[in-house]
């Protein structure tokens, strides 16, 4: 009887792991790290959940973590804003999408790592980008005020570029 329970233990546990967990909960994870970064760097950056809470506050380049699940079978969505003096303000979505581990359930996890373990950790889901690089655009000029600024070629709006005069060499 004793050798029966000590050839079987390891056989029931392998069996509990697949059938009690979710196949994403044991490959993937429910938090992941997303580094955002813009040009000029040194903008300041908030990120907001879908609630409008904020979730960071800092700035680029920045390497923080997100929530993929915001409740169960719910997919996390944010929104990060850059704003910088100088420049106009951009706000950008981030994303998750569904992890392709979850479909394993159908192979290793079973119905409970499909309905309830997955969906529960936010294991379903999946960063969409791990980078996030923005290129912020210069603000609009007040003319009434004068004042000397100088932008790269690269900073000034390509509607801007047709009206430039090349100066001639001295």
């Amino acid at each position: 009887m004793k050798t029966y329970l000590t050839r079987c233990t390891p056989l029931f546990v392998v069996l509990a792991i697949f059938l009690l967990s979710g196949c994403a909960s044991i490959v993937s994870k429910s938090i992941y790290p997303i580094s955002i970064s813009s040009t000029p760097s040194g903008a300041d950056i908030s990120v907001l959940n879908s609630k409008g809470a904020e979730v960071y506050s800092g700035k680029t380049p920045s390497i923080f973590k997100l929530k993929a699940g915001e409740g169960f079978f719910k997919k996390a969505s944010y929104t990060a804003t850059f704003t910088m003096d100088g420049y106009d303000k951009k706000t950008v979505p981030i994303e998750f999408k569904m992890d392709g581990w979850y479909v394993g359930n159908l192979l290793f996890g079973g119905l409970i790592g499909m309905l309830i373990v997955d969906p529960a950790t936010g294991a379903m889901w999946k960063l969409d980008t791990e980078f996030l690089n923005e290129t912020l655009s210069p603000g609009i000029v007040n003319l009434s005020e004068p004042s000397l600024r100088m932008y790269s070629i690269h900073e000034i709006p390509s509607h801007w570029r047709d009206n430039l005069v090349k100066l001639p060499n001295r």
